[in-house]
């Protein structure tokens, strides 16, 4: 492959020029055109003969049709920090495949945040806010945890402050650290429910070192109190053993078909940051209830449809896992649901009635896996005693078509 063909990424600080390698600067020297923000552009010295385009928005529909008119040129692209880290790097890799791309990175925002801390950046939790909504930081809550937060802007620390006031973190230490490594770094400290720092520089990295709030579990089984629910919800020992079944794995997409409170699909995607979730659920409130404990538990990515199935499964992307907590016995929605799956993927499906049982049973009959049944039974005030009230018992079919 020719040279020319090869994009370089070069990651650059907020100390710009200065703080590049001789490799970078050897690159930048060199191309013929350079992509940037208009921010980025700018820390370049005169001397950099290149054409400077700063990038348009949005940026990524954009970028086949900018690369594609400069190929057979020496292409650069200024990026901050490490360009594979949340980075532009990443994006083009995707697009162009990794032997069209030279990344060449500087110390993420990240690295330095942690080494201005003292931190132990590997038992640290990282955490970006610059495409997700702020309620994503509550899946990182807990006690004692030390937080690193990429920020979208000069709003986010104050919003970060409200949302672990909010969350009972009032206590929790915040450090906002802004242009990281440049002339103009600057550092603000405070506790979040104290917090009253006016918005500063957009280039910032919040780090947070979590006080004393409500601890939230790592295992699936959340309490039944941490959703909003009209009573249309797994409960929590059933939830446990249904997550267990579905075997939640990174990067996996899940269907939620029945939805009711969002309860799997939300502690699905509370398994590992990477995993996905659709919900679907054809009663309009419960979209709204799905939407809002999404939000509260740190998945607002979740994503909801209001329909029924099987119509509203009409052009999902393809699953990897499907959880069936409803329709069951809706003609053609198991049906739709097992073509559905991608090769090699699970279906659980929870019956309680008996007809939703009778459907189970003549499933397994076909098509095999495995049948649990569970009865829980909680204790509760019997006068001055304490007796057993029990809940419907819930068959459990897990299955993984051939």
């Amino acid at each position: 492959m020719r040279s020319e063909d090869v994009v370089t990424v070069v990651g650059v600080g907020a100390g710009g020029w200065q703080d590049l390698s001789g490799t970078g600067r050897r690159a930048l020297d060199a191309a013929e055109v350079i992509f940037g923000s208009a921010r980025q552009l700018a820390l370049l010295p005169d001397s950099i003969s290149a054409r400077r385009v700063p990038w348009p928005s949005p940026l990524v529909p954009a970028l086949p049709g900018l690369l594609s008119a400069e190929r057979g040129r020496a292409t650069s692209v200024l990026a901050s920090g490490d360009p594979m880290f949340h980075g532009i790097g990443t994006t083009l890799v995707r697009l162009l495949g990794a032997d069209r791309v030279r990344v060449l990175p500087h110390p993420s925002s990240v690295s330095l945040a942690a080494a201005r801390m003292g931190w132990d950046l590997a038992s640290a939790d990282v955490v970006t806010l610059v495409t997700a909504p702020v309620e994503t930081l509550v899946r990182w809550l807990n006690p004692g945890r030390r937080i690193l937060i990429l920020s979208a802007g000069a709003q986010t620390p104050a919003a970060v402050a409200d949302l672990l006031a909010a969350r009972g973190y009032g206590s929790s230490e915040m450090t906002v650290l802004e242009q990281l490594g440049g002339p103009g770094e600057r550092v603000v400290t405070g506790t979040a429910d104290g917090w009253v720092a006016p918005a500063g520089d957009p280039l910032n990295v919040i780090a947070v070192h979590c006080g004393g709030g409500p601890p939230a579990p790592l295992v699936a089984g959340l309490p039944d109190e941490a959703y909003a629910s009209d009573g249309q919800l797994t409960k929590r020992e059933v939830r446990a053993v249904t997550l267990a079944a579905l075997a939640p794995v990174p990067g996996r997409l899940l269907w939620d078909v029945g939805a009711g409170s969002g309860s799997i699909g939300i502690e699905w995607m509370r398994s590992h940051p990477s995993c996905q979730a659709i919900a679907v659920e054809s009663s309009a409130e419960r979209v709204a209830t799905v939407t809002a404990n999404a939000a509260a538990l740190g998945v607002p990515g979740l994503r909801v449809v209001h329909g029924r199935a099987p119509e509203a499964l009409d052009g999902l992307p393809a699953p990897d896992t499907i959880f069936l907590g409803g329709g069951l016995t809706r003609d053609g929605v198991l049906d739709r649901c097992l073509a559905a799956l991608r090769p090699g993927g699970r279906l659980v499906a929870n019956a309680v009635t008996v007809e939703s049982e009778a459907v189970v049973a003549a499933a397994h009959a076909k098509l095999g896996g495995e049948l649990t049944r569970i009865s829980v039974q909680r204790g509760s005030p019997v006068g001055g005693f304490t007796g057993w009230r029990p809940f419907m018992p819930v068959t459990i079919w897990s299955v993984i078509p051939r």
